[in-house]
């Protein structure tokens, strides 16, 4: 199974991810951005598009990526990534859908002003990369994100707590 960790930055993916790996026995965590970082090492660099997400393989190399090490270990692979494409979403969705891999999508949600708070407190200088996120973050959850997703509101929960709901949504009793 996958569990996949969607929000924008400063709504506690990252930080989540750890504490749900911990709570769920056999589970690792896969950053989907390694992937990215990869095909950003290529030389000569691949056509400048602001965002890894944008090169088309990196979508079905998350894919492929995940499952290839499910079909080495097993158990539950806890992927932080924010995805705020739709169609990109429903490619990376399918694509896992294809190979039979079962997929737990939840966002990590925070209001705004909570985010740009977390975003300011991360550095001594907000991000601007982080902070260009919030609107397309906003736009998606009002058309489609949050339809696609299991919505935990992490704006008033510590990170132990949101990642306690998820296991515990994930994990048979």
């Amino acid at each position: 199974m996958i569990v996949w960790l969607n929000g924008t930055h400063g709504a506690g993916k990252t930080t989540t991810s750890a504490l749900v790996q911990q709570l769920i026995p056999d589970a690792r965590v896969f950053d989907a951005e390694k992937v990215g970082e990869t095909l950003m090492d290529i030389t000569p660099g691949l056509p400048a598009t602001g965002n890894f997400q944008h090169w088309p393989p990196w979508r079905p190399l998350v894919v492929e990526t995940a499952r290839r090490v499910l079909d080495y270990t097993g158990g539950t692979l806890v992927m932080p990534m924010t995805v705020l494409v739709e169609p990109y979403w429903r490619e990376i969705s399918a694509g896992l859908a294809g190979h039979g891999i079962p997929v737990r999508h939840f966002v990590l949600h925070a209001d705004q002003d909570t985010l740009r708070r977390r975003i300011a407190g991360a550095s001594p200088v907000p991000s601007p990369f982080r902070l260009q996120y919030l609107e397309p973050y906003a736009a998606a959850a009002r058309t489609w994100l949050h339809r696609e997703a299991e919505v935990v509101d992490t704006s008033r929960l510590t990170p132990a707590q949101a990642a306690r709901q998820i296991a515990d949504s994930v994990t048979p009793r």
